[in-house]
């Protein structure tokens, strides 16, 4: 018999946060715009109430900035706050990767190959490649069952890493099948319970691909 599915409670705050959320992430709303909250409840359809809750919880993830004299605007990104954000992504995911190992969870271990699938399917779709790659190793780090450490890596992946700048890692179809292949294998150690082998495969993927010169962020 199988168990009963967990109903996911939403508010419309979750709702205007994960849509401007994704405005962000692929660049639709670029950093320094000022967000009009009029306009932009208007546009979203809700009253300025949830919309005001959204950008505050936008703000405590680094997405947003309250300017005096200018309300909400969409925060800048900072070179060398990414090269931070990429060296404690190679701290916390692969020790995460390694407790994941540990645990073997079945429902995550599926959730990852699925990922994964996918990946392949969508490869020529930047957009879609990012958002599947953002969710590999998120789910990676959840396996770890360790609210703390999935805290950590969800605030890493939403404030610092945008599609603009994976479209520069990821110039080719190639390339996004590459990391396919990585997260598989990635997969199959956590799978097979092979902690320093799913540790390794997980430090080495990440430091294979820092983020590009500041010059290439540049427009």
């Amino acid at each position: 018999m199988r168990a009963p599915r967990q109903l996911e409670i939403r508010s419309v705050v979750d709702d205007v946060h994960e849509a401007l959320l994704e405005r962000i992430v692929a660049g639709e709303l670029a950093p320094g715009t000022r967000l009009r909250q009029e306009a932009l409840a208007d546009d979203l359809g809700v009253s300025r109430t949830p919309l005001r809750e959204a950008l505050v919880r936008l703000a405590s993830e680094g997405l947003v900035e309250f300017m005096p004299n200018r309300g909400a605007t969409v925060a800048r990104r900072d070179f060398s706050d990414m090269q931070q954000a990429w060296r404690a992504r190679l701290v916390i995911e692969p020790g995460a990767a390694r407790l994941a190992a540990e645990r073997r969870d079945a429902e995550s271990i599926e959730h990852m190959r699925e990922t994964v699938r996918r990946q392949r399917v969508v490869a020529g779709d930047l957009t879609t490649s990012f958002a599947l790659n953002r969710e590999f190793h998120l789910t990676l780090v959840q396996a770890s069952g360790n609210a703390h450490l999935a805290q950590f890596a969800d605030l890493l992946w939403l404030t610092r890493i945008g599609v603009p700048i994976f479209a520069r890692q990821a110039r080719e179809r190639e390339q996004i099948l590459a990391w396919a292949d990585e997260h598989e294998a990635i997969t199959e150690a956590v799978a097979a319970g092979q902690t320093a082998r799913a540790e390794r495969l997980t430090r080495d993927h990440i430091a294979a691909y820092p983020p590009p010169p500041e010059r290439q962020l540049i427009d």
